[in-house]
């Protein structure tokens, strides 16, 4: 079990978080104060096997953009930080995720050198209090922050609510094979991610 914690205040967002892998299990201890969005936390969580403890302040009464990208970065950093040279993990990993009519596919190379790709346009600009765009915003910093190069592609879907949770747990699942315990060292032909 490996756990890392991460203090983050700026004018916009107050930010304690807690990353723990290895436990076995998923959760999300805390909110973030934008419903949809704590869902989708909750649902990468508990289909990652991430334990995540969360204490939240975030200038939501401008919107969401600023809660939910810094979310994204405290969350990169805490998986970089725990990964360290990346030695011993699978490195990559991928993953097709339906939800009802929607299937998103993720994949993920855990490299140190960040990239997103992302195919995932919007068909409906709010989800709850939600602001749709906004995944593609936390999927950046997320990967930026992890050191990770992520691509993300929904390939089908008319229900944004379906499309976006079907994005957030196919991310999951990627990046929980990616980190997952491989045969030891840094896979990489160079000796050196």
């Amino acid at each position: 079990m490996k756990t890392a914690s991460l203090v983050r205040n700026t004018k916009e967002t107050q930010i304690e978080m807690t990353l723990t892998l290895g436990e076995g299990k998923g959760y999300l201890d805390g909110t973030t104060g934008i419903g949809f969005f704590d869902h989708m936390l909750n649902s990468f969580c508990v289909h990652g096997g991430f334990g995540v403890k969360l204490k939240m302040q975030g200038d939501t009464q401008v919107d969401g953009h600023h809660t939910v990208e810094d979310t994204g970065i405290v969350l990169g950093k805490l998986f970089a930080e725990i990964l360290g040279d990346k030695g011993g993990i699978r490195r990559f990993g991928h993953a097709y995720v339906p939800m009802d009519e929607a299937l998103a596919f993720a994949a993920v190379d855990v490299s140190g050198r960040p990239y997103l790709v992302y195919n995932a346009e919007v068909t409906a600009p709010v989800i709850g209090d939600y602001d749709a765009q906004l995944t593609l915003e936390f999927m950046r910093a997320l990967s930026y922050n992890m050191g990770a190069t992520l691509h993300v592609k929904v390939e089908y879907g008319v229900n944004e609510h379906h499309r976006t949770e079907a994005v957030y747990k196919a991310v999951a699942r990627a990046i929980k094979e990616a980190v997952t315990e491989g045969a030891g060292g840094v896979l990489s032909a160079k000796g050196v991610l």
